[in-house]
């Protein structure tokens, strides 16, 4: 019996062919379909017949830029040194050993320390050249280098004794500023800056306590390297009583100064306060000059003394310059702030150095007490602005010339008025800086009572039934002036005032049957035409001060 067949697909044999066999051709393969040539891509077209081929198409290979060389940094950029002295510039990015090579080393020389990768410079003679850094890849930096003397030195502490009841953040930035600026050092021709924004003071110091004051300092000057530092002062605020003063100095001549030399002298002691004035003026023909005001002690032993300093200008408004040291000094002599200045013994302080460009009006009022000491010689100086602060001057031989001002001693300091004003009466008039003081020396009276304080207390009484309103004008006399009071505990300014016109500066209803007491202060004013009046008069409805049209604020 035979085996079943498996039921696997058999594909059927392909038909015989029909017509005649090629014995080339195997018979059990499929013909192979001729070849069929490949299209050329679009941008290589075939060649044409009896051409050459195109060769193959290959890539170029891009170049490879040459990387930068890192630059060779030297900090600081333009290093300056004084001669005969030696200053290092750190060198960065430097690969290898370090060169440097100075252009002439007749202004500097340089050396390497390849340890601390710096250069160290060293100024010959004042001047400029240049100083090239290398390193051992070729790459170089060229540095300038100035070489000339610094502008100056700053202290770095000080110690300051001041007074004031108390002594306010004002006082005691400009007092800070002022013995920043008294300690410092400044060669010809330099000058110095302290930035008043940046002397931080918090608080008002009580009497008897102390603070600590920093004071950023800048020396400058075209031939010189700027010097920065800041000061470190310790304030003291001392406690001394207000003292009167006996009698008034005055420096008002020559008022037009045409030479340097001595303009006052006086001697203080320690039987009297002394209130002090000066006023000068530098023309536009004129060099640039100061004003010195120096205390010479002759003793043995340290003088102690007491100033309250107000001062004003360089300005080329002469009423605002005046206005200001007068606004200023009715401040500072109201709170008592002021200053203790030690004198060491057999030698010569410069108390006030005030700066007097040429065109510029300067204005000082001070307060002297020697607390301690013998006698103090005063002088005040004017001495070109580039000579030495220490320079002697002749005392014997005071300058003179021009038209005749106030120079000498006055007995009146000041004056004491009581007043009193009915609202129902004619108005009130007070004269001030009109009466003409003797001059206690040869020389001019003291016309307008300039430096001379004015206190006025009036008492103003309403005996009727209904309210008043009151007024207080000033009225200027001589001219255009500007006029400063303290009214109770208000201060009230005045800009130029015109002549013979009538502003308020106070007003107030007062009630029936009552009184009102005001005390006035105030005290003319360097640069304005006194004297002017004080009229209490009934209320005529005019601007009232601080409004728009009123100079009174």
């Amino acid at each position: 019996m035979l085996a079943p067949v498996a039921s696997a697909q058999v594909n059927p044999p392909a038909p015989a062919p029909t017509g005649p066999v090629n014995p080339a051709i195997p018979v059990s393969e499929p013909p192979v379909a001729p070849a069929t040539p490949q299209q050329a891509p679009p941008d290589q077209a075939s060649p044409a017949p009896g051409e050459s081929p195109l060769p193959e198409a290959t890539e170029t290979p891009t170049a490879q830029p040459t990387p930068t060389q890192p630059p060779i940094v030297v900090e600081p950029a333009t290093p300056a040194v004084e001669p005969g002295r030696t200053v290092s510039a750190r060198v960065n990015s430097a690969a290898g050993t370090i060169t440097a090579t100075a252009t002439d080393p007749a202004i500097a020389t340089v050396t390497v320390d390849q340890t601390q990768r710096t250069i160290l410079i060293t100024g010959v003679a004042v001047g400029s050249t240049t100083v090239t850094v290398g390193d051992s890849r070729g790459v170089t930096r060229d540095v300038a280098v100035r070489v000339a003397y610094a502008a100056g030195t700053i202290a770095d502490a000080l110690q300051l004794r001041v007074t004031g009841d108390p002594a306010t953040v004002t006082f005691l930035r400009d007092a800070a500023i002022t013995a920043a600026e008294a300690a410092a050092t400044l060669r010809t021709g330099a000058r110095i800056y302290v930035p008043p924004e940046s002397v931080a003071v918090h608080a008002a110091l009580p009497t008897d306590d102390r603070t600590t004051i920093d004071v950023p300092v800048q020396i400058l000057g075209d031939a010189y390297i700027t010097v920065s530092g800041t000061t470190r002062i310790s304030v003291e605020n001392y406690a001394l009583p207000r003292l009167a003063p006996s009698q008034l100095l005055v420096s008002d001549y020559p008022e037009r100064l045409t030479a340097d030399g001595v303009l006052f002298t006086a001697t203080i002691d320690r039987t009297a306060s002394q209130r002090f004035l000066y006023y000068h003026f530098n023309p536009s023909t004129e060099p640039a000059r100061r004003i010195l005001v120096k205390a010479t002690n002759s003793g043995a032993t340290p003088a102690v003394l007491h100033l309250l300093a107000a001062l004003a200008g360089p300005g080329s408004n002469e009423m605002e310059v005046g206005h200001n040291a007068t606004r200023s000094f009715l401040i500072r002599a109201r709170r008592n702030e002021g200053t203790v200045v030690t004198i060491p013994p057999n030698s010569t302080v410069n108390i006030v150095n005030h700066s007097l460009p040429p065109n510029a009006v300067v204005n000082g009022i001070l307060q002297m007490r020697e607390l301690s000491g013998d006698p103090l010689n005063i002088a005040v100086v004017a001495q070109g602005a580039d000579a030495p602060l220490d320079q002697s001057a002749d005392a014997a031989n005071l300058l003179a010339g021009g038209a005749p001002h106030a120079r000498g001693v006055y007995p009146v300091p000041e004056f004491f008025s009581d007043y009193t004003f009915f609202t129902d009466a004619p108005p009130l008039e007070i004269p001030i800086g009109q009466l003409p003081l003797p001059n206690l020396r040869s020389g001019e009276a003291l016309s307008g009572d300039y430096g001379v304080m004015q206190s006025v207390r009036v008492v103003i009484v309403n005996t009727s039934k209904f309210g008043q309103a009151i007024a207080l004008y000033a009225n200027p006399r001589g001219g255009d002036a500007t006029a400063t009071f303290t009214i109770d505990d208000t201060l009230v300014q005045a800009h130029r005032l015109t002549a013979y016109s009538r502003y308020k500066i106070w007003q107030e209803v007062i009630a029936p049957g009552t009184y009102r007491t005001l005390r006035i202060t105030t005290m003319p004013e360097g640069g304005s035409s006194y004297p002017l009046r004080l009229i209490f008069a009934q209320d005529d409805g005019s601007v009232v001060p601080g409004a728009p049209g009123s100079p009174v604020y």
